[in-house]
């Protein structure tokens, strides 16, 4: 699948690991929970695929090691990876790529960025510069984010002048 960010279209250097198979040394790849036994002592990046349904202190002790964690939205009503990259970013303090895969959708993409997500896996290449483009419509915010965790002490100090 096509990956993108705010500035376009990526090349993914990461490669899926086939359950039973062995990573080639120094190759970024992309793993699921149950395969990490098999890779900790991997020399290359890794990338960690995380289903909505797990709780992100689970990997906790494993985001030092991380490069990439890949959440998964398996429907476009299903919010529960928003909270996952939230906690990743706040919570844990990952600074890693956070990607959004499965039921990725444009009109979704300034909130999932909003929550710390900082790559989408599309359906089509040629998309690429209107997601692109959709991540960067709107250049005001209200509320302190991910992205914008600069806002907090100016919203307070507004608050506290407005009410003093």
């Amino acid at each position: 699948m096509p990956l993108v960010n705010a500035e376009g279209l990526l090349d993914d250097p990461y490669q899926v690991l086939e359950e039973g198979s062995a990573p080639a040394p120094n190759s970024a790849v992309l793993v699921s929970l149950d395969q990490w036994d098999h890779v900790a002592d991997h020399t290359g990046p890794l990338g960690l695929r995380l289903p909505n349904t797990l709780d992100p202190a689970l990997i906790s002790d494993k985001l030092p090691r991380l490069a990439l964690v890949a959440l998964e939205f398996p429907k476009f009503t299903d919010g529960r990876a928003y909270s996952q990259a939230r906690l990743l970013r706040g919570r844990y303090g990952f600074t890693g790529e956070i990607r959004a895969t499965g039921a990725v959708l444009r009109d979704q993409l300034l909130y999932m960025s909003r929550c710390g997500i900082s790559s989408f896996e599309i359906d089509r290449a040629d998309a690429a510069e209107r997601i692109a483009a959709a991540l960067k419509e709107f250049s005001i915010v209200y509320q302190p984010a991910t992205d914008r965790p600069d806002l907090s002490p100016l919203l307070g100090q507004k608050w506290r002048r407005s009410f003093a």
